[in-house]
């Protein structure tokens, strides 16, 4: 079974994937937050950052496509075929209403007609191979069997499926009694936390060709070698990430920018630790490098290791 890392947007940045590259094994390809592309092909300083092939050097990065215009996707796809990538993947799965409200996303789940002109135009003469990611609809799991046909209808290089609707966000559990009708190898995505949670999903779905994690793997970076069968994270292989990722965040942003970044990322790593609720009111008021520093002593320092991390959303919201 292969292991992919998510994108999620605001975490899994191309400094991100690069240290998590370097510190753990276990991950085949890192997906990269979207690309939303418009007609001039302009992105910000950040965009270009994250897909420039010098920071992802050395990183199996596949580049990952929001868009509901064939035009623009099919020339965002040249444009990154030509930096030297191999693979892209169409968004069909972000949730968020801003995107929806223009029809990207699992927002296009709810067209079916517009989907399907979109997909006829991708996959007519593809620029390079074309996974996609969906959920299983926009309103009701009913929809799946007819968007499930719709996919099969094109050569999709991977199909990655979160078995939510559009409207469930990331609330309730996971329809996974959907993933049994897809019949042929697929990528699940969803409430993978534990390495006991993969081993679960791969007896229950053997056509299940890999599983994506996002947030369980952030919270226990380690978690894609263990379930490979590596050994699990240790506090000192944390401490060498965190000390490893701070200081390449310090190389290129603004010590503001890093101690929000690092804020963030430590909400889901703080799940390592027994009783950081202390260390979090520490982070939650840091304002400076100083401060930051010394949550993070006060953290690695005082507060206990767990020794097989699961991720935990009330430590995110907090």
């Amino acid at each position: 079974m292969d292991f992919y890392f998510a994108p999620m947007e605001g975490v899994t940045d191309a400094i991100f994937r690069r240290v998590h590259h370097r510190n753990f094994g276990g991950v085949r390809k890192y997906f990269m937050p979207f690309i939303s592309p418009s007609h001039s092909l302009t992105f910000s300083k950040r965009e270009r950052f994250d897909m420039s092939p010098e920071q992802n050097a050395g990183v199996p990065v596949v580049p990952q496509i929001l868009a509901n215009n064939a035009g623009y996707f099919r020339a965002t796809a040249k444009m990154l075929r030509d930096m030297g990538y191999a693979e892209v993947n169409l968004n069909l799965g972000c949730p968020s209403g801003t995107v929806t409200a223009k029809g990207k996303g699992s927002g296009l789940l709810r067209a079916p007609d517009q989907l399907k002109a979109l997909l006829d135009a991708v996959y007519a003469d593809p620029v390079l191979p074309v996974s996609i990611k969906t959920r299983i609809g926009y309103d009701d799991v009913a929809e799946w069997p007819a968007l499930l046909a719709l996919y099969s209808q094109y050569p999709v290089s991977e199909l990655i499926v979160h078995p939510r609707t559009r409207q469930e966000f990331y609330n309730g559990a996971p329809h996974r009694e959907c993933c049994g009708r897809i019949g042929k190898p697929f990528v699940y995505n969803g409430d993978l936390f534990a390495a006991e949670d993969i081993k679960t999903l791969g007896s229950l779905f053997p056509l299940a060709s890999g599983v994506m994690l996002g947030r369980g793997l952030v919270a226990n970076p380690a978690l894609a070698r263990q379930s490979a069968g590596g050994g699990r994270l240790t506090p000192d292989q944390l401490r060498r990430f965190h000390d490893d990722l701070y200081t390449e965040y310090l190389r290129f942003w603004p010590e503001s920018a890093v101690v929000g970044r690092m804020h963030l990322i430590m909400k889901y790593l703080c799940s390592c630790f027994e009783n950081s609720e202390k260390a979090l009111r520490m982070l939650r008021k840091v304002k400076s490098v100083a401060d930051y520093d010394r949550a993070i002593r006060f953290l690695f320092n005082e507060c206990a290791f767990l020794p097989d991390p699961v991720f935990q959303l009330s430590i995110l919201l907090s």
